[in-house]
This record gives structure tokens, sequence and C-alpha cells, in this order.
């Protein structure tokens, strides 16, 4: 049976303009998406990289001596913070040893608190301070 010549030109094989135009934007739709999830997760790793400076750095350097005296001292955090500095309080809490230490870290600029905290520290071995007057218990 002899086929027409228009009925050859109907079964060509290939893709509608409609169909890859569709293809396209749902491809394009997914991209978008992904480099969507890429900068919210380089935004959040950068997030996570930023140090704070706590007042447990100034705390920490306390915790390697064994005397401690009544004393107001103030510093700052070198090259590694520039732009902080902190300032530290200890006086005797009670007769037996035991001293509080009240510190506070600030940003240069402003002056701004950035963090507070006060511990307390049993150093049986420092001098009298203020609270017993100078004598041993």
């Amino acid at each position: 049976m002899l086929v027409p010549r228009d009925a050859k030109r109907k079964t060509q094989n290939g893709f509608t303009l409609v169909e890859v135009m569709i293809a396209l934007g749902i491809f394009f739709m997914a991209m978008f998406t992904i480099l969507g999830l890429v900068a919210n997760s380089l935004r959040n790793a950068r997030a996570l990289q930023r140090q704070s400076v706590g007042c447990g750095m100034v705390a920490a350097e306390l915790s390697l001596t064994n005397k401690l005296v009544d004393v107001y001292e103030s510093g700052d955090f070198g090259n590694m913070y520039p732009d902080y500095r902190w300032e530290r309080e200890i006086y005797e809490k009670e007769t037996n040893g035991i001293f509080q230490v009240d510190m506070v870290v600030l940003r240069r600029s402003g002056g701004a608190v950035d963090s507070k905290m006060s511990i307390l520290l049993f150093r049986p071995d420092s001098p009298p301070g203020k609270l017993s007057r100078g004598r041993l218990q």
C-alpha cells in the first residue's frame, strides 16, 4: 500500500517547541532552587565561623592561679579580638577563701557590654582579703 506524502510528514520524530519550553522551565526552576540552597548554606557557614568573645576566656585565665587578691583589673585580648576589652573585679566573698569574680567583656567602639559573668572560686592559699581584715582564719 502506498502512503501519501502528507502522512509521512506527520509521523516525523522530534520535540515540539512547547515541549522544549516546558522542559527548559522545569530545568531552570530546579537550578534556581539549588542555587538558593547553596547560597543559604554558605551564609550559614559564614555565621558559624564568627567566633564570639565571652567572659569564659577571662575566667579560664583565673583557673590557672592558686592565689587571688582583692583587685580590679582590665585588659584586652590582643590581636585575637582587637575590638574587645575586658574588666574584672575580684573580691573576698567569705572568710574561708571563697572569692567572687565579676567579669565584663566590652566593645571598644561604643563601650557596649558584650557579655557578663560572675563566678565563685575557692582559693584557700590566697592571702586574707578585706573581708577577713587581714587575719588568717
